[in-house]
This record gives structure tokens, sequence and C-alpha cells, in this order.
């Protein structure tokens, strides 16, 4: 048994054979005036073979399906001739289906680790899968939200500089500049992005990383509203309640609901105005957009993604979000996000 424990694991048939020719040696062995005091037991005559079952079972759990086969075959065959040799009359056929059941039970016990360690595999797998098309997904939201709000402000931009170019070219100028301004903070953004990707990539391990930019927040409306402005549509930013740090998570999706919802202002309204509020409240932060525009949106078809984005990110923080055109005209967007209790206050748990 000794023996077995250095080998079954690195060796295991070399452990089978091992045990089988130490079983079979110990019965063999045995003077025959023992053999008539134990006939009556199988533990007594052939408990050796329990070392064989042990280690048939181990197989049966580790190794592949062919050995296993030949493994079981081999146990088999020894285990029922040395029985047939050794054991005479009513004791051969118990002493036979005793050996039967012992290694049939090594067997199942065997076949059910096997397909318990199968099954965490396929379960880790699923996960790391899951994980992987959440990533995708949380990028892919990322850089609409990035991309989408700079590119549809710079059209803009482009237009009207394109109109005025002849007649008016300090406003052309002032169109220019901020296509200029807009083009390097999304290059910036999309850089940032990159790198901090492929570092992750290169040692998704390692415990020191470059420190990366401060990521956006709801610190940075008032930024957004000015280069929102820019693009002809002034943006009145108010803010209630007791203002505080909130979790990155929550800060960054209520900028980019924001963000979005300004992109659909510009884009879709047809207004010069529109208005952001930000409540922070005791248990959830509201965030709101109205215009008085057209009241529709281009994302309500079925190429946006922009309204789309707004719920999964409102979806993933367990909150909630309406759009849709108001009755007085325009176009509104509320998110409400739930925020985690204070730390010292108490949580009912009713």
């Amino acid at each position: 048994m000794s023996l077995l424990v250095g080998v079954v694991r690195r060796m295991p048939q070399l452990a089978l054979a091992m045990a089988l020719f130490g079983s079979t040696a110990v019965v063999v062995g045995t003077p025959s005036s023992i053999h008539q005091d134990l006939a009556a037991s199988y533990q007594g005559q052939f408990l050796s073979y329990l070392a064989v079952d042990l280690v048939l079972g181990f197989i049966v759990a580790t190794c592949a399906r062919r050995a296993s086969i030949v493994a079981v075959a081999m146990s088999v065959a020894v285990q029922l001739l040395v029985i047939g040799g050794f054991a005479h009359g009513d004791n051969l056929t118990i002493n036979g289906v005793i050996a039967l059941l012992a290694m049939a039970a090594s067997c199942m016990a065997g076949l059910l680790s096997r397909e318990r360690r199968e099954h965490a595999v396929v379960l880790r797998a699923q996960e790391v899968a899951e994980a992987v098309t959440a990533e995708r997904l949380r990028i892919a939201r990322e850089l609409h939200d990035m991309v989408a709000h700079s590119i549809g402000i710079i059209a803009i931009q482009a237009g009207v500089g394109s109109r005025v170019v002849q007649t008016q070219p300090a406003q052309a100028r002032e169109a220019l500049r901020a296509i200029e301004t807009i083009s390097r903070e999304t290059l910036s953004g999309l850089r940032r992005t990159l790198v901090s990707l492929r570092q992750a990539d290169r040692d998704a391990t390692a415990s020191e990383q470059s420190p990366l930019a401060p990521s956006l927040g709801l610190a940075d409306v008032e930024r957004l509203a000015a280069a929102t402005a820019d693009a002809g549509v002034c943006v009145d930013v108010r803010r209630s309640g007791e203002q505080r740090p909130v979790p990155a998570d929550i800060d960054l999706s209520a900028y980019r609901i924001v963000q979005e919802a300004l992109t659909n202002v510009v884009r879709h309204a047809g207004t010069g105005r529109c208005r952001v509020a930000i409540d922070y409240g005791d248990e959830e932060l509201s965030v709101e957009v109205v215009d008085d525009g057209r009241g529709t949106t281009g994302n309500g078809s079925a190429h946006g993604f922009g309204i789309i984005g707004m719920r999964e990110r409102v979806g993933l923080l367990h909150g909630h979000l309406s759009a849709g055109p108001r009755p007085e005209g325009g176009f509104r967007v509320v998110a409400k996000l739930p925020l985690p209790a204070p730390l010292g206050v108490p949580v009912d748990t009713r």
C-alpha cells in the first residue's frame, strides 16, 4: 500500500499491476490450513484485492477511457481466476459476487469523479466565455459612446464651417478649432483604451502597471456641456441634493448616459437648448436630459444603439431608464441608478 501511494499518481497502470501481483501473491502464498479457516470470509481471504479496487477507481477517474477499459478487464479476469481457483462450494459464488460488486462500486466512484471534474471544466469554460462576452460588450459601449458623441459634434461643426467659410471666416475658424479640440480628445481617449487593453493582454497578472488617466464622471459634465455648446446646443446643467462621490461604475455610467443623450439632441432634436438635471438622492442618483425639439430620436430605429446602450448600462446597475417624447413637445431621458447605503447607516433586512 505504501508503494502504491507513491506510484499511483505518476504511473497508475504500473500501480494496478503491482496491486494485482501483490494481492495474488498474498492469496496464493497463504498456507492451505489458513485458507480453510478463512474460506467463509471474502474479507479474510481476498482482503488484499481491496487495494486493487482502489487503484482501479483512480484509473477510471483520471485515465483515458481505453486505458480504463483495459484496466477493468484485466482486474476482473485476474480476480475471478484467483477466486475460482481458491474458493470452493458456496463460497465460490459468494466471493465472486462480492468481488464484482466491489469492482463495480470502485468503477462507479471513479466515473462520478470524472464526470464531476469534466462538468467543472465545462462550467469554468462557460464562465470564461461569458466574461469575455461581457468585456467585449463593455468595450463596445465605451467606444460607441466616445466616438458617436465626438463624430456627431464634428459633423455639425464641419457643416457650419463649410457654410460660412466664405462669408464669416472667423466663425469658420472657430468651427475648425472646435473640430481640432474634439478630435484630439477623442484620439487621446481611444489611445488610452487601446494601451490599457494591450497592457492587460501582455501581462494580466502584473501587480504594478503605469497609472492610467482618471476615468470620466459627473464632474466632467460641465466640460461636456461646453463642447455641446460649440456644436450649437446650449446646455443648462443643474445639480441638486447633497453632492458627494459615488462609486466609479455609477459615476461613469451616469456620464455616458448624459453624453449619449446630448449626442441625440445635437443630431436629432433640431433645437438650440436642452437641460441636464442631476439629483443626488439618499438612495438613488437621478439623471435627466430634456429638450424642446422635435421629440424623436434616430435611436428608435433598427440602426441606432444609443438608447439600447443606455438601457444596458442602467440594467447592469439594477436601475431604471425611461426615454421618449414629452406630451408638451421635445424628448426626455431619465435614468435612476441605485446608490449603495452609506457606511454606518443600518440597512433594513426585513
